[in-house]
């Protein structure tokens, strides 16, 4: 069963179908999840699909189950690569490396890790970036130069790193859920309101930040769920701009962009805290509406005339009326031998010994003499 999944996972991963080849992969593993050929090329189609956060956890399964298998290694270092954590990829990819010396692979890919933890630590220039990432597993050259930056001492590079790279994306964005919207943050400081354009579809959007001699900005997703295009709105202040998008539905968007990854979408909860219904207790006796209870002592409190005693005289009247003889007789005794502090309707633990008086935490019991 697992052998003909994985089979068919092979055959829609080779047709690019690389979303059904997960599910496959999933499945087969369901069958059989001590596998770890399985947990490596699910790696794989999880790569191929962007998912790089899975494609490191499968990875790191496929190595957990067979230490010797190569092609965990470099899925893994790729995925880290992606990931931006290259002293992980490169470490692994070293790991690799020893079970395949003759894998230029490796090779290629260690240098990369190289050239990214350089740029890191030795601070290049900001406009030497990583447009490389785009195309980790594609070929590229072993051969490592120098460059003198700003008179400072050389740092090795790959020259076809350098022609391929691109600036990073100038702002960073993040979002939260509320039960009703969700609210987007593009962390753009000091930004002209009329440089800021954002259009509302049904489930796309798109925002587009355009200052003179800077690389226009553009986040154009198609988003988890649908939303109110009509009612969204959008906000552009001192150190950010703030984006509110209406949701078509009550539910929790998982992330910020659509995932044809089959996911359960969570309904929240939009009920009042009135109206949820007030916990029960497990009783031998019929059930008291308690709700009913409050209610009507509150009428009494503003109808009646009586002082406070009689007032609880009478509330506990009511109170003591609907129970049997031992219920009353426990609530008698603990009352009175507890002098008020404790009142029981247990009379099986009331019945055979005496109350002890209990004062409130904060007083002091104490007898006074005639």
């Amino acid at each position: 069963m697992a052998t003909d999944l994985g089979k068919r996972a092979k055959d829609a991963f080779v047709d690019d179908n690389f979303a059904l080849a997960l599910d496959l992969y999933t499945q087969a593993l369901d069958v059989e999840p001590g596998n770890a050929d399985l947990f490596a090329d699910r790696a794989q189609a999880n790569l191929k699909l962007g998912s790089f956060t899975e494609a490191v956890a499968d990875a790191n399964r496929a190595i957990e189950l067979d230490p010797s298998l190569t092609k965990a290694y470099l899925r893994k270092g790729i995925a880290c690569i992606k990931l931006e954590e290259f002293q992980t990829a490169k470490t692994t990819l070293e790991a690799g490396v020893l079970l395949a010396p003759g894998d230029s692979r490796f090779t290629k890919l260690i240098n990369k890790c190289d050239y990214f933890i350089a740029e890191e630590t030795n601070g290049l220039p900001k406009e030497v970036r990583r447009n490389v990432l785009s195309s980790t597993s594609s070929p590229s050259s072993n051969r490592t130069t120098t460059e003198v930056v700003n008179g400072s001492q050389s740092t090795p590079v790959l020259p076809d790193l350098v022609k391929e790279v691109t600036n990073k994306p100038q702002y960073r964005h993040d979002y939260y859920n509320t039960p009703t919207e969700v609210v987007l943050t593009i962390f753009a400081k000091g930004i002209p309101a009329k440089n800021v354009s954002v259009d509302f579809g049904e489930q796309i959007l798109s925002v587009i930040i355009d200052i003179a001699g800077k690389e226009q900005y553009n986040l154009q997703p198609r988003l988890f769920g649908k939303i109110i295009p009509e009612k969204c709105r959008f906000e552009v202040l001192p150190s950010k701009v703030e984006i509110h998008l209406l949701k078509a539905e009550a539910i929790t968007w998982t992330s910020l962009e659509y995932s044809d990854k089959k996911t359960v979408p969570q309904k929240i909860n939009t009920l009042p805290v009135s109206k949820e219904q007030r916990p029960s207790y497990p009783s031998s006796k019929s059930k008291i509406d308690w709700d009913k209870l409050e209610a009507q002592v509150k009428k009494e409190e503003k109808e009646e005339t009586l002082d406070s005693d009689a007032s609880l005289n009478k509330f506990f009247q009511e109170i003591y009326q609907d129970y049997d003889d031992d219920v009353r007789r426990a609530m008698a005794k603990s009352f009175v031998e507890s002098n008020g502090t404790v009142l029981s309707t247990n009379w099986n633990e009331v019945g055979s010994e005496k109350m002890e008086s209990t004062p409130p935490d904060g007083m002091e019991l104490r007898k006074w003499e005639y």
